[in-house]
C-alpha cells in the first residue's frame, strides 16, 4: 500500500481503532465488574418492564460488545492484509445495534442524559459504516 491509499483511508482506520478500544474495554468493564455491573443495572431498571430480565440483557450487551471491539480490531488487521474494510464494515454494524439496544434500554428506564451521551457514539458508527460498505463500492 503506498502512502496515498493510506492516506485515504486514515478516516476510517482510526475511526475503526476508537471503536476497537471503546467497545473491547466496556465489554472487559463487564466481564472483570459483572457484578457491580448488574448490581447498578438491577437498581436502573427496577421499575421498568425490563427488570426481570437484567442478566440476560447485560450478558448479550457483554457479548456484542465484545465482538465489535475484537471485529473492528481484526479488520484493521485484515485491512493491512487483504486491502478489504469488510470485516470492520460488518463490525460497525454490530456496534449500531449494541448502541441502539443501549439507548433503548436508557429511554426505558427514563435515563434521559445517559441516553443522549450515547447519540456521538451512533454517529460515529454510522459513519464508519458508510466508509467501509462494501455495497457502495463501484
Amino acid at each position: 500500500m503506498d502512502f496515498e491509499q493510506l492516506g485515504k483511508n486514515l478516516p476510517m482506520l482510526f475511526s475503526a481503532l476508537l471503536v476497537s478500544i471503546l467497545f473491547i474495554q466496556s465489554g472487559l468493564d463487564k466481564v472483570f465488574d459483572w457484578k457491580g455491573n448488574l448490581e447498578w443495572l438491577t437498581g436502573h431498571f427496577s421499575k421498568t418492564f425490563l427488570s426481570g430480565t437484567v442478566p440476560p440483557m447485560l450478558a448479550t450487551v457483554t457479548l456484542m460488545e465484545l465482538a465489535t471491539g475484537f471485529l473492528s480490531f481484526a479488520g484493521i488487521v485484515y485491512f493491512f492484509a487483504a486491502r478489504s474494510t469488510v470485516l470492520i464494515f460488518y463490525a460497525s454494524i454490530l456496534g449500531a445495534t449494541s448502541i441502539a439496544a443501549l439507548f433503548f434500554g436508557q429511554r426505558v428506564a427514563k435515563d434521559y442524559a445517559g441516553a443522549a451521551v450515547l447519540i456521538p457514539y451512533f454517529i460515529l458508527l454510522i459513519i464508519l459504516m458508510y466508509l467501509t460498505n462494501p455495497f457502495l463500492k463501484a
